[in-house]
């Protein structure tokens, strides 16, 4: 008994000596990226799906990957939208890409888009769930269908397109998932409570899912995974942003050019959280160590977020 548990006391010290090295080596190699940053993966030829491409952010993804020699395809439910980024990249820099019209809240037809898109392109090596709608009003003041609608396009339409693309990725273990939820996905803020639930829920979906890949491929997957937490972005979803004017310098809207480049870096660094502006991250995660008072009072100190529409 005696030697057996000798034996037991042995094996547990190894291991946690083993998990000390590991922890150690991953923080040294984390700040050595911090400090001389990662290098970024060539994305020419890759086929990059991007959904809510019609406008916005996605608009901007589609033409800085185009511009990057990736080939891009272009889901949007507003087919004129989504064709008018394609003509844009068509008249800047000459190359094709492929648009088609898709609601992505109707697992039928984003089923039927991707059997398309694996026929006429080929299959999708990095899929950016993108399109997103963010209606701001009181919590009492949604109706149940703005609630459900929130739900479809800002949550089950990510299962929807990972159901239909995260096969063939999986069968060759390759390829990129990017996720954009928002500051809403970290911090819970007034007047966007489906909207900060839902983006919570893609924050939980991509780390969850992730995980899931690892586990079963015994630590073998090489798919990566991207979530992006964009403060305020300036894509006409945002209405009636409130600013602190003290503080306006650091909380001023991000331009969608220049959030969809942050993007597209993080994607190519394969960074797994990335908050836009990139203080934001470290910025929440020290303040949660306080006291809820504390906390209470750093985010009265910024006094910023939407104001009802």
């Amino acid at each position: 008994m005696f030697i057996m548990n000798a034996t037991k006391i042995i094996q547990i010290l190894t291991n946690t000596l083993r998990l000390i090295l590991q922890i150690l080596y991953y923080i040294c190699e984390s700040v050595y990226y911090h400090i001389f940053g990662l290098q970024e993966k060539n994305v020419t030829g890759e086929i990059v799906l991007i959904t809510g491409a019609g406008h916005g952010i996605g608009k901007e993804l589609a033409i800085q990957y185009a511009c990057l020699g990736a080939k891009v395809v272009c889901l949007d439910m507003n087919k004129q939208t989504n064709e008018e980024t394609a003509k844009e990249i068509k008249e800047k820099i000459g190359k094709d890409v492929y648009t088609y019209q898709c609601d992505v809240t109707r697992r039928e037809e984003v089923f039927a888009v991707a059997h398309k898109v694996r026929e006429e392109v080929g299959e999708v090596t990095i899929l950016i769930n993108n399109a997103g709608i963010m209606p701001c009003h009181t919590f009492l003041d949604h109706t149940a269908d703005e609630i459900l609608k929130i739900f479809n396009v800002n949550v089950l339409a990510h299962f929807w397109i990972l159901q239909a693309y995260l096969p063939s990725m999986i069968e060759k273990n390759y390829g990129h998932i990017v996720a954009l939820s928002s500051m809403a996905g970290i911090v819970g803020l007034p007047y966007l409570v489906p909207y900060s639930s839902s983006k919570y829920a893609v924050h939980g979906l991509m780390e969850a899912l992730e995980e899931e890949l690892r586990v079963t491929s015994k630590r073998k997957s090489l798919i990566k995974f991207t979530t992006i937490y964009p403060y305020m972005v300036d894509t006409g979803l945002c209405k009636k942003p409130k600013i602190n004017q003290i503080l306006n310098s650091l909380l001023l809207l991000s331009s969608p050019k220049d959030t969809a480049a942050q993007i597209i870096k993080a994607q190519r660094q394969n960074i797994k959280m990335r908050t836009i502006p990139l203080f934001w991250l470290s910025l929440v995660s020290f303040g949660r160590m306080f006291p809820d008072n504390a906390q209470n009072s750093i985010k009265d100190y910024i006094d910023s977020g939407v104001e009802p529409s």
